[in-house]
């Protein structure tokens, strides 16, 4: 294993995980290290998979191909955003403007 670069390392440790058939998969940045073809490898496999998938990203493209829901956590609340990742992005950019943590030019 100490051969293997990062995404492959990445790929094994997500391959060994599905052998258990989990009912719920819960990922931490697991587009990390991964080249273009692991994305899409990773993307697919999440894709497929049967069970439920709770994941954090910052990785606006693999959430945008794989979540169908988007919940954030703001305010000390988590709660379901009604829109997509891009919604969420305006979001985030009018709060900030709104409380002048982001400048206008």
């Amino acid at each position: 294993m100490e051969l293997l670069s990062g995404g492959q390392k990445s790929r094994v440790a997500f391959a060994a995980l599905c052998l258990n058939q989990p009912h719920i998969l819960i990922l931490d940045e697991p587009s990390n290290h991964l080249d273009t073809q692991g994305l899409d490898a990773l993307a697919d496999a999440l894709i497929n998979f049967k069970g439920g998938i709770l994941m954090v990203s910052h990785d606006v493209a693999t959430i945008e191909r794989v979540c169908n829901e988007i919940w954030v956590s703001e305010d000390l609340l988590v709660r379901k955003f009604p829109g997509t990742i891009h919604d969420y992005k305006k979001h985030i950019l009018r709060n900030a403007s709104a409380t002048g943590v982001v400048k206008q030019h």
